[in-house]
């Protein structure tokens, strides 16, 4: 049985970049190219990706502001997007990282590390999803086990009091045995414990 594919969405507004992503992807990946980050936005209202990859020069809005909405969105905020841009400059660099892209890659690209990025982000996805799940199986766990401690300490506290009557029964009947065989001093225990 093999592993299902991932899809990435590649933002481009130039044709040559989308189709050398596509040459790059297109055997490991399902790729979806898209033109302009308001195409993006507008595809992830249909589609989730497993990863993007967006330009940050693009007409319309830049991949800085499409990273905002992708961000601001529940729905996608946990996508991971790789810049991947010609602007090779530190400070370009750190805005896209700071804006919550998990890699930022400059082209032209090599296509082998850029597959490797990708693979690795991919990866730390899906072991970050496996750590949650497992998270909220122990949160279940812990819910079910303070429900039975919960059950047990009632029971506990059932059987304790349960006990307690006995031995209190138990005392009474034996002092009323005590009782029983002496007429004058009868009844003196009863008195006491009123």
């Amino acid at each position: 049985m093999s592993k299902p594919r991932k899809t990435i969405f590649m933002v481009d507004d130039d044709i040559t970049n989308l189709t050398v992503g596509i040459g790059a992807l297109e055997e490991q990946y399902d790729v979806i190219t898209l033109s302009s980050g308001m195409l993006l936005l507008q595809m992830l209202g249909k589609n989730l990706p497993d990863l993007i990859l967006l330009d940050v020069e693009m007409p319309g809005m830049n991949g800085y502001e499409v990273m905002a909405y992708i961000k601001g969105n529940p729905n996608t905020a946990s996508i991971p997007v790789i810049f991947l841009t010609a602007m090779n400059d530190g400070i370009n660099e750190l805005m896209g990282l700071s804006l919550g892209a998990v890699d930022y890659v400059t082209k032209p690209f090599s296509e082998p590390l850029l597959l490797k990025r990708i693979e690795m982000h991919l990866l730390m996805v899906a072991q970050r999803r496996m750590l949650e799940e497992q998270t909220h199986e122990l949160l279940l766990q812990k819910l079910e086990l303070t429900r039975l401690n919960s059950n047990l300490q009632d029971m506990v506290d059932i059987k304790t009091k349960t006990v307690v009557e006995l031995q209190d029964a138990l005392l009474k009947t034996m002092a009323q045995l005590v009782e029983c065989r002496d007429d004058i001093t009868g009844g003196h225990i009863e008195r006491t414990q009123s």
